[in-house]
């Protein structure tokens, strides 16, 4: 029984809920890009709560809000999703192909969520393929100003001198310009054949095998080993694994959202 003299003990408010940027709930509900998102908010094609919302900052709960694009209602994010596939050679790196090649997503078939492959690894090459449906990590693993570094394993025709080496190192002149530096190794030799490992920070199209072809030696393989913090490990051409909780802490704190 409580003493007459003793007040009942004060009751907490009820937590509030959480609220994040409008611009970034379109993103991590996977309609689009947060850029593309902040385009719409700002001409006038989204609602919270029957309101018309166009200042970019605007905040909304995702789960307790109403939010519409030109009147359709936007579904909630499905929970983030982190998988590491090796990716293997001639399969294309998106979700469909007109032409009807394999793509990624014959190899995650288990998998309901709509994710995406996160940077570009072409038809001919294999190797470490991030696919999520974190919009914001996406966006900020394929920019160029985070400069996440990818390394590669890459078969050349041929041996390549010194010279050759520190020139790829510094940077070659492509059709839209100087790549930037670059880290290279010699893993090994063999049969007119050379194995280098090759970690860059950019993500033009086809660059390794652009910038190894010009400097006169022809690409045999490529295989993509690292992605930032994440490395291929022991995964087979088309089998694939959720990261761990460590490698996604790391994974983002390398851009910035840790």
């Amino acid at each position: 029984m409580r003493h007459p003299l003793t007040s009942p003990p004060a009751s907490k408010p009820a937590p509030r809920p959480a609220q994040e940027r409008l611009q970034k709930i379109l993103s991590q509900a996977g309609i689009t890009s947060r850029r593309h998102a902040e385009e719409l908010i700002a001409s006038g094609h989204v609602q919270v709560n029957g309101h018309l919302v166009t200042q970019l900052g605007s905040k909304a709960n995702p789960r307790t809000d109403r939010i519409t694009i030109d009147g359709r209602l936007l579904k909630p994010a499905d929970a983030p999703l982190y998988i590491l596939l090796h990716k293997p050679v001639n399969v294309v790196t998106t979700l469909s192909d007109p032409e009807g090649r394999p793509t990624v997503r014959q190899y995650v078939p288990e998998v309901r969520a709509r994710i995406y492959p996160i940077g570009r690894l072409d038809f001919h090459s294999s190797g470490l393929l991030l696919l999520t449906n974190d919009g914001e990590l996406a966006l900020r693993l394929t920019h160029p100003r985070y400069g996440v570094r990818k390394s590669y394993h890459v078969k050349v025709k041929g041996t390549p001198t010194v010279e050759t080496l520190a020139h790829l190192a510094a940077g070659v002149h492509l059709e839209e310009g100087r790549t930037g530096p670059a880290q290279v190794r010699v893993l090994r030799h063999g049969e007119g054949k050379t194995w280098l490992e090759i970690t860059i920070g950019e993500g033009r199209k086809r660059e390794i095998r652009r910038m190894c072809e010009r400097v006169g030696h022809q690409v045999e393989k490529l295989t993509r080993v690292a992605l930032g913090p994440l490395t291929l490990g022991k995964l087979v051409p088309g089998q694939h694994r959720m990261l761990t909780e460590r490698e996604v802490f790391e994974l983002r704190r390398t851009v910035g959202l840790a």
